[in-house]
């Protein structure tokens, strides 16, 4: 059973944690909450007590005896706080410890996670920004807000993740352990299938859900990477920790892809852009003809995306391209392989029920070096583990060469 301590500061958004506190105990984690005196004025302390099972204090003189503002964080095996303030981020950065929760961060050995929640202006303010950039430094995780609903009218970003995409990241983190092979990197990755529309109701696109894209979003934002996710027209939840951007149709993809990508270390194209598009979009619906015979729809080649990032490389950066065939699979990614000058291309056979919308993937990693490995059908957050552990490999060979990463 991990040790978890839940650490909870004075916003409106304290009354999320008791969401995530639930969320760790019915998972079997035993959690300790550490609120701080703020904390108690939108949630109190019996509630933290009833939730927990534990006692509650936020003084480091409580039960000072058993010396709580050291024990605590030398026990945990993974430190949450949601919400953090923006002065709770000052605080930790600058070492500073008035109270239990500070005093435990300076003492826990183990991973931490900060999800912040605050005004926009507040997050976006440049001692906060430094403060952020110096606990990530520091191996720490510090979670991107998300866009929403503020307090009041307001809206922006700075809004408090949803709980289970908190309690998610830090799963992950607390299974990936205090190795942050990602930490300080930029990490673009793409997901979905674009769609071309044809006229104002209609499309051609594909299956891709966007999971296995997702996944690795998440994947490398545990393992401590700044993460820009482009989506294209994806329906899951937003993974806590990444950038999102959104889009519909291939160029949109390749415009923030290109943009995203000028500098990031690591690129992974896992969406699945259309190969081609209408030469042109009817203003109106395309109605049906008197003889039942429709108009033929003549397409034109969408640009490769991953090609063109290939070309346009820089030194140490590590470009990540996917296959998706239905035959000669291995044959087929090899030759993409080259064309797109990637590093790393992750190759499948994908078909009606088989990879597009699964939680299972059966795939393979081929190398620009020559080198292969079968993952065999996996879990899709193991297959994103096992590309960003090839990835960051070779981001550590190319500092290891006297390279630029």
């Amino acid at each position: 059973m991990a040790e978890v301590v839940l650490g909870v500061c004075g916003g409106i958004a304290a009354y999320k944690a008791c969401e995530l506190l639930r969320l760790f105990t019915e998972s079997g984690h035993n959690v300790r909450v550490v609120p701080t005196a703020s904390a108690l004025k939108f949630v109190g302390a019996p509630t933290w007590a009833a939730l927990s099972g534990k006692p509650v204090a936020t003084e480091v003189w409580d039960d000072a005896h058993e010396v709580p503002h050291v024990r605590i964080g030398r026990s945990a095996d993974l430190v949450v706080v949601a919400p953090a303030t923006a002065d709770l981020l000052a605080k930790a950065a600058h070492g500073l410890a008035d109270d239990l929760l500070t005093n435990t961060l300076l003492t826990a050995t183990c991973p931490i996670v900060y999800a912040p929640a605050m005004h926009t202006e507040m997050w976006e303010n440049a001692a906060t920004r430094a403060n952020v950039a110096t606990l990530r430094e520091r191996g720490a995780i510090v979670i991107e807000p998300a866009v929403g609903r503020l307090t009041g009218a307001d809206t922006g970003k700075g809004r408090l993740p949803d709980p289970e995409a908190i309690f998610d990241l830090a799963l992950r983190v607390r299974n990936h352990g205090l190795d942050r092979d990602l930490g300080g990197r930029h990490v673009v990755v793409t997901a979905g299938g674009t769609r071309e529309p044809l006229d104002p109701v209609r499309f051609l696109g594909n299956r891709s859900s966007g999971k296995q894209g997702y996944a690795i979003a998440k994947a490398a934002a545990a393992r401590g990477a700044r993460v820009t996710l482009i989506a294209a027209n994806v329906t899951l939840p937003d993974p806590a920790g990444v950038e999102i951007t959104r889009v519909g149709t291939t160029e949109e993809l390749r415009v923030a892809t290109v943009k995203a990508a000028a500098d990031a270390d690591v690129v992974v194209m896992a969406a699945a852009p259309a190969d081609f598009r209408p030469a042109t979009i009817a203003a109106q619906k395309i109605k049906k003809t008197d003889s039942g015979t429709p108009a033929a729809i003549v397409l034109t080649t969408n640009p490769d995306i991953a090609a063109e990032l290939g070309a346009v490389k820089r030194p140490g950066q590590v470009l990540v391209a996917f296959a998706a065939e239905t035959h000669d699979a291995i044959e087929h990614a090899r030759a993409k392989l080259t064309k797109k000058r990637a590093d790393l291309i992750v190759v499948n056979e994908v078909g009606v029920d088989r990879v597009f919308g699964a939680d299972h993937n059966d795939a393979t990693i081929l190398g620009s070096d020559g080198s292969s490995a079968t993952l065999g059908e996996l879990r899709k957050e193991d297959v994103a583990d096992r590309i960003l552990d090839r990835a960051a490999a070779l981001l550590e060979s190319q500092v290891g060469d006297g390279g630029t990463a």
